[in-house]
This record gives C-alpha cells, structure tokens and sequence, in this order.
C-alpha cells in the first residue's frame, strides 16, 4: 500500500512537472486582430488615407515593393535596394502622417515581388556577404527615411540555391532586428515548388525570427471552396509550423477562395479553431475602385472578441 501511494505521489509530481515546463508543451498561435494590406505597386493614386482602419485592429500597411535592382529596373544591384513603390502618394511624410493619426497602425516594406519593369524580379546575389552588406545599408536607409516598422519577404524568382536565399535574408533579418532598425519580419510564398523549396529553407533555419506568414492563398485556382481553403490553410500551417499564418485573399477575384464565395465563411471557421492568426489582402490598389468593403469586412471580423 505504502509502494502505491508512492508511486501515485511520484506519478503525480511528474505530472505537475511536465505540465508547467515552460518547454514540454509548444503553444499554438492563437486568434489575432492583425490586419495587413499591401499597397502602392500599381500606381493607381491609392493613399494611406484611402483606407479604410478600424481603431481594434493591428492594422500594417506594406509598401510595395523595394527592389534590389538600378532604377530603371533592367539590371539586378546584389542588395543595393531601390524604391519602386509610387512614392509620390506614399512619401515618407504621409507614412508619419497616417502613423500620427491612427496610433495602431505600422508600415513596413516588402522586398521583390514578381516583377520589375517589363520582366520579372530575380534574386541574384553576387555572394552572400556582398548581398548582406549592401541590403543592410541599403534598406536602413529607406526605413529609416520612411519611418517604417518592419519588412516583407516577398521574391519569387530565383537565381539562388535555397540555402544561399536562406542565409541572405535571414542574416538580413537578424542584422536588422539586432541594430533596432526593425521591429517584425515577414515571409510571402505561395504553393509553387521552386518558390517553397527558399522560403521553407529560410524558415528552416531562421523561423524563429519570422514573425508572421503571409501566405498567398490567392495563388491557388480561382474557384477554390470553403473546404478546400481550409485544407491549404492546414497543409501551409504544417510546412510553416509554428508560424503565424495568415489567411489571405485578392481584391479583385482572380484567384484563390473570394469574398464573395466564401472566404470569410472560411475565416469564421479558423476562429472558432482558434486558428484565424490574421488576415492580408492584394491589394489596396485594386481595393480602391470597390470602396474596400472587404476591408471593411475583414477588420470587423477581426474587431469582434475571440
């Protein structure tokens, strides 16, 4: 008897033990009230200002896109980053301004994305200290100029191997975060081989430094269900895990699971799994000529207590 009760009592304390180590059990992320919006590729006159934001919400603007080639965008620059936002609507001054009126608003800038000028946006480091070098330089000078908070990781052409690209940007990141330059990080892939094997790569080796992944679920084929958005919400939450994944659509329909076929249906759904750790849109550029209801909708959605 006095064995049992010795071996309950030892039981017990083990139990106790694992439960409240700090590194038994990895905490899933949880519901967030984060909102991005990238902005300013296209051109189209779209203002911070234009936007509609919701005071109970994290809401990020990302610039798009700061890219590392000359400014005429006909040749790659190995990390000498230039502006290829429209800069003109998007100056430093309005980012100061619309940071000064909502105080739950941040800016960041993405780097990449798919083209420049008349073709498209390769990742071409001459060598991977070079290419550090230079983008740190290069981009603490643009965030520091535009006041910005944070950036993106958005290239999705390659002349790279995946552990150069990983080693490239995560040194990025880290030399960034160290310095005090920038206070979040964060990765855009979509569902493509070539695209997947970098950024898995990078996360890899430097997830703990990535703070949110936007994951471009409107890169699936248009027409996608509740069901089916679901399904790629969980496989890219596996790839990335323990990554802050986010749920994201594009403004003007042409891909993925829409607004108006279900995507916030889909939304409701990770909610209530406690799964819905923020939610992103392409863009506010198309969003401007529909009067961003589904911004409007998207940031109500997130506003609502979990």
């Amino acid at each position: 008897m006095a064995l049992s009760k010795l071996k309950l009592i030892f039981t017990l304390f083990f139990l106790q033990a694992f439960l409240t180590s700090p590194t038994s059990i990895q905490a899933a992320p949880a519901n967030s009230d984060l909102f991005r919006e990238y902005i300013g590729a296209e051109f189209n006159d779209v203002k911070f200002s234009d936007v509609p934001i919701n005071p109970n919400v994290e809401f990020h603007f990302i610039l798009s896109f700061a890219i590392d080639y000359d400014p005429s965008g006909s040749s790659p620059t190995n990390g000498k980053f230039n502006v290829f936002w429209d800069s003109d609507n998007l100056s430093p001054s309005q980012v100061s301004s619309i940071k000064n009126q909502h105080s739950n608003v941040k800016v960041a800038l993405s780097l990449g994305g798919d083209s420049v000028s008349s073709g498209s946006a390769y990742f071409k480091p001459s060598s991977i200290d070079s290419w550090v070098s230079n983008a740190v330089s290069s981009l603490t000078s643009i965030i520091q100029q535009y006041n910005l908070d944070g950036i993106d990781i958005d290239y999705e052409h390659f002349s790279a191997d995946p552990d150069t690209f990983s080693e490239c940007i995560g040194k990025l990141i880290t030399t960034l975060k160290n310095n005090g330059v920038i206070s979040f990080a964060s990765i855009a892939p979509f569902d493509d081989d070539q695209v997947q094997s970098h950024y898995l790569a990078l996360w890899k080796s430097y997830g703990h430094l990535i703070d949110y992944v936007n994951f471009q679920f409107y890169a699936y084929d248009q027409g996608t269900t509740v069901s089916q958005f679901i399904n790629y919400f969980k496989t890219q939450s596996s790839n990335y895990n323990g990554g802050k994944v986010l749920a994201s659509f594009i403004s003007d329909g042409s891909g993925g699971l829409s607004p108006e076929n279900g995507f916030f249906t889909a939304c409701h759904r990770l909610k209530s799994e406690q799964q819905l750790h923020g939610i992103f849109v392409w863009s506010a550029d198309d969003s401007k000529k529909i009067g961003f209801r589904y911004e409007k909708q998207s940031q109500a959605l997130l506003a609502t207590p979990h």
